[in-house]
């Protein structure tokens, strides 16, 4: 059955939320990030981000079944955590629309999805912008991991390729952090975030 790529809103939205919540808690426990979390805080951290008016949570359904989604929002407003961050970078955080995350179940990888991801992110930020913003750069950040962890499969393929092919290049020293639990792990630990920028 072919794939469709929908944003999700109202109604729709909120009963996505669970199974997207779901998602997150299957993709983001592989490699690199081994994240140990829990449905509560998803459901919370979804509905929060469903909640700014501007924000965009990108479906992939294959029939019915949601198997992957992707969030984005404004940075300021959304992640006022980083605001500082890119202002000590000489960015104007006003200016920059937060690509946050994907998840998608490995077996629907390598089929465009991804691709699919970040143009709906992407032309979200472009129609903002008809509506008054002024974004002029898209970010979204992603785990630093040493290459020599004995945890990384050995089939693991970095998306730097790919994250490239998009436009996007990291920004040396745009580093901002996340705690989280990973799995075996009894507390949180924090993760340097990598920040990869593209102008729009």
């Amino acid at each position: 059955m072919a794939i469709t790529i929908e944003p999700l809103s109202g109604a729709a939205l909120s009963s996505a939320i669970p199974v997207v919540s779901g998602l997150r808690l299957t993709v983001f426990r592989e490699w690199p990030y081994l994240y140990d979390g829990d449905t509560a805080y998803e459901g919370d951290y979804l509905a929060t981000f469903a909640a700014h008016p501007d924000a965009i949570i990108i479906a992939a359904r294959d029939g019915d079944t949601i198997v992957g989604a992707a969030t984005a929002a404004p940075l300021a407003g959304h992640t006022d955590e980083f605001v500082p961050l890119f202002e000590s970078h000489g960015y104007d955080p006003e200016a920059i629309f937060y690509c946050g995350e994907s998840v998608l179940l490995s077996a629907y990888r390598g089929q465009g999805i991804g691709h699919a991801f970040f143009d709906h992110r992407e032309a979200h930020a472009r129609a903002l912008n008809a509506r008054g913003y002024h974004f002029t750069h898209a970010t979204f950040c992603g785990v630093l991991r040493a290459d020599d962890d004995p945890r990384k499969p050995a089939d693991y393929r970095p998306l730097d390729g790919f994250w490239r092919k998009r436009g996007y290049q990291p920004v040396p020293g745009l580093i901002g952090h996340y705690d989280w639990r990973e799995i075996g792990h009894a507390e949180e630990t924090r993760k340097d975030m990598q920040f990869w920028i593209k102008i729009l």
